[in-house]
């Protein structure tokens, strides 16, 4: 119960704490390698006071954070367990060392989106390893059952068990690279890890439970990166014709000819944001452009088609770019235009040729 109430408050502090699911528009996730490196207690469940069954507990821990939400770590951990007997009077301990793969899932971001700028992280953990045990010589009790109480498991040699692993850890950020890690594991394995059968309780009669609470420092080797920055915005320029010098002549002056200069058209067909299609208030233009390129045969058209910088990032605005000019040029080619009349390019949001953001989501049809 009080596990589930902390998970609600986290919950609650993911949607304070988060503006917005998007990304960041300066930065974009770098998936990445990370270190932990971590020290503690380690509980063995177990018969005595709990302070008499506390030991120590170390941890140095190696993964990669696939995604924001989705991580995998290698992670070896170990130092002692102790147990007791029914009477609390004594305490018996062994070395061990665990290796194992565990699967870490960032609560926090799977709620709230990835954040770049976030201090706190809530991962749950679950996780398998293998269990080596030895050092099990401090033990007074006759095992033979000749004192008032043995141990009916008890063993003396190298011992081996897999490990099943539950649990949470929460990051607190100091820099860029570096957190503080608080990690609260539990740990589960066969009934002969403390050297006695569990009888009177049905559950604990198949497991042997011990517990670790670790504090360290976490290193991230990634996680975000700038964004390349949007060049300076080129203008479009249309070059028109320099008109022919008229011929100086002695006498009296000739008429000139009338030079006729050759058609041109240019329209602009603006989107809403993350809009591909042709908008319906917009399809007039495309309209009044195919009766001008049908009245003009001579003429080619030449759609450049831009995503504003304001929004997204370089990759999705390139995708709504080409979407956009694509779109323009089947509509020109559906209403009867010969396509190799028509050339078009994409730029996404690396030119920007109007200075209001919203009005760079646009195609640009040159008709000439």
């Amino acid at each position: 119960m009080k596990f589930g109430k902390f998970l609600l408050a986290a919950a609650l502090m993911v949607s304070s704490l988060s503006a917005s699911a998007q990304e960041t528009e300066s930065t974009e996730f770098n998936h990445h390698w990370f270190l932990q490196l971590q020290g503690g207690a380690a509980y063995t469940l177990g018969e005595g006071k709990f302070f008499d069954l506390v030991s120590p507990a170390a941890q140095i821990a190696v993964g990669y954070q696939f995604t924001p939400v989705w991580a995998l770590r290698l992670a070896v951990n170990g130092w002692e367990s102790k147990d007791g007997f029914e009477d609390y009077s004594n305490t018996y301990k062994w070395n061990y060392i665990g290796a194992g793969l565990d699967v870490k899932f960032n609560l926090i971001n799977a709620i709230g989106g990835w954040n770049p700028d976030r201090a706190f992280g809530l991962n749950l953990i679950a996780g398998v390893a293998a269990n080596c045990r030895w050092n099990n010589t401090d033990n007074p009790v006759p095992v033979d059952g000749g004192g008032s109480y043995a141990l009916d498991n008890y063993w003396n040699k190298t011992k081996f068990a897999p490990v099943g692993r539950l649990g949470f850890d929460i990051d607190y950020r100091l820099s860029k690279r570096v957190s503080l890690n608080l990690e609260c594991m539990s740990n589960f394995l066969t009934d002969k890890y403390n050297s006695k059968a569990h009888k009177n309780d049905k559950f604990l009669s198949s497991w042997d439970w011990y517990f670790t609470a670790l504090a360290g420092v976490k290193i991230n080797l990634g996680g975000a990166k700038k964004a390349a920055p949007a060049p300076e915005p080129v203008p479009v320029v249309v070059e028109e014709p320099t008109p022919a010098p008229a011929p100086v002549v002695k006498e009296a002056p000739k008429p000139q000819p009338v030079v006729k200069k050759a058609p041109e058209m240019q329209t602009e067909i603006f989107y809403s944001i993350r809009e591909t299609v042709i908008p319906d208030g917009e399809k007039g233009k495309i309209t009044n452009l195919i009766n001008f390129l049908k009245a003009n045969p001579d003429t080619k058209v030449d759609v450049k088609s831009y995503a504003d910088a304001g929004t997204g990032n370089p990759r999705i605005n390139m995708k709504y770019s080409q979407g956009r000019a694509e779109n323009v040029v089947k509509a020109l080619v559906e209403g009867g235009i010969d396509a190799n009349r028509i050339t078009f390019k994409a730029f996404g949001d690396t030119v920007q040729p109007y200075s209001e953001n919203d009005k760079n989501r646009v195609s640009i049809c040159l008709a000439k």
